[in-house]
């Protein structure tokens, strides 16, 4: 059925995917423009060899990215556009009924099965494009185990959740998004806990650091900078892939530093040192707290609109949904259909926002990288660390300005060693 609201996001749809297209084909062609001769910025990151590796790791993600989209793009036309997503609806309802835990099972069942249709492009980047440039360390068993045990914790606990924000809808038919938001922001908070010490452990295993020089250094580096952290982790990434990582979790007591061992084999001890004072200039630096405000006040206008379309007849019915009503006039089990429309549709409008969220996030890890200077006085082993990491995964050097400011959350190489060696002359 094609009407003003179908024309309109059919409209933004097309534009997504275009933007995409033409920035990826920007990028690809400045990548392209920046091989041969490695640039003398970059000739003590890596040497020519790995450079032209990492010409061509950045311009075969740029292909796959491109069929990526196209994919993407093609099957929410066919969902949307030839009434798969209300017959899917229709054909379960009509089976499990109408209940709180069968409207529940419905949308999630029919959010899997879109999910499953994404599988076998992620199978391709794993054991395709990360495996030909030796990344890939994972094996088809543990990649099907980890979709198995996601989608088993997606029933544990997405499942329960669903029905509480269907209960709410039935409870109080005005103000339920409310109360969801209250109840999916009270979630994320504990999550938050809970994850490193439930979750986690599920897909990699965590192990106290051994004793030694580095965790020596690296305590009392948290203890200088007031981080107080009373444990240090490895996880066993490599197992999955030799890239790498370092993060903090948790809040207060339950805070602890989690290092991939790949970094840890990649890296010296000051520069790891350089790499954990990073991290943990953004805790020092609020931007956990910052970013959980933000996240808080999108997820409550995200509620605030889902509410809104719930009560519209218009948005339901344009996608050829049926906009249910109880038979005492009030509102009744329109508010799946339009979850399943907003989860779709989202992020055909959050896409043109995401470049204010990589502006913010470019300007923390500027913040963090100069509080890690700080914090060893020098910005040299951070440097050097940064180096290593975009030599270990073969990250793209050049960039196109436009690619970079709208999808990159951090800033470039020659970015962040600039504003480091500048607040170095400052200080001195």
């Amino acid at each position: 059925m094609i009407n003003s609201v179908t024309i309109l996001f059919g409209f933004l749809i097309i534009l997504k995917w275009f933007t995409e297209f033409t920035l990826n084909r920007l990028n690809r062609k400045h990548i392209q423009n920046s091989s041969g001769n490695i640039p003398d910025a970059f000739k003590e990151v890596m040497n020519q060899e790995t450079y032209d590796k990492s010409v061509d790791y950045s311009l075969d993600k740029s292909r796959f990215a491109e069929i990526e989209s196209i994919v993407d793009t093609a099957l929410v036309i066919i969902f949307l556009g030839f009434g798969i997503l209300p017959w899917l609806y229709d054909g379960l309802t009509g089976l499990l009924g109408g209940a709180v835990w069968a409207q529940s099972l419905v949308l999630m069942l029919i959010t899997i099965l879109i999910g499953i249709f994404s599988m076998p492009m992620e199978w391709w980047e794993q054991f395709r494009l990360e495996n030909k440039y030796g990344f890939n360390k994972s094996t088809i068993n543990l990649w099907v185990s980890d979709k198995f045990k996601g989608l088993l914790l997606t029933f544990l606990i997405g499942y329960p959740l669903l029905c509480l924000l269907l209960a709410f809808f039935n409870w109080f038919p005005k103000t339920w998004w409310i109360w969801g938001f209250i109840a999916f922001f009270a979630f994320q908070l504990l999550m938050v806990i809970l994850y490193p010490m439930i979750i986690m452990p599920l897909f990699n295993k965590l192990s106290a650091m051994e004793e030694g020089e580095l965790k020596k250094r690296l305590l009392a580096l948290s203890v200088k900078t007031g981080f107080h952290a009373k444990t240090i982790q490895v996880m066993d990434g490599s197992k999955r892939s030799t890239h790498s990582n370092a993060f903090f979790t948790g809040f207060g007591r339950f805070r602890r530093i989690v290092l991939f061992d790949t970094l840890i084999e990649q890296l010296e001890t000051d520069e790891l040192e350089g790499v954990l004072a990073h991290e943990i200039g953004h805790y020092k630096k609020g931007h956990v707290p910052k970013m959980l405000i933000i996240s808080a006040l999108t997820g409550l206008g995200a509620f605030a609109l889902l509410g809104w379309l719930s009560q519209s007849p218009w948005f339901i019915e344009a996608f050829g949904f049926t906009y249910h009503l109880g038979a005492d006039g009030g509102i009744n089990y329109q508010i799946v259909p339009a979850m399943l429309l907003f989860t779709i549709l989202s992020g055909y409008i959050t896409f043109w926002f995401g470049p204010l969220g990589n502006n913010m996030s470019r300007r923390h890890e500027y913040e963090a990288d100069g509080f890690a200077s700080a914090m060893i006085n020098s910005p040299r082993p951070l440097i050097s660390a940064l180096r290593k990491l975009h030599e270990k995964n073969l990250s793209n050097l050049t960039p196109h300005p436009y690619y970079s400011r709208f999808y990159y959350s951090h800033p470039t190489l020659l970015e962040r060693e600039d504003a480091l060696n500048s607040s170095m002359m400052e200080e001195a």
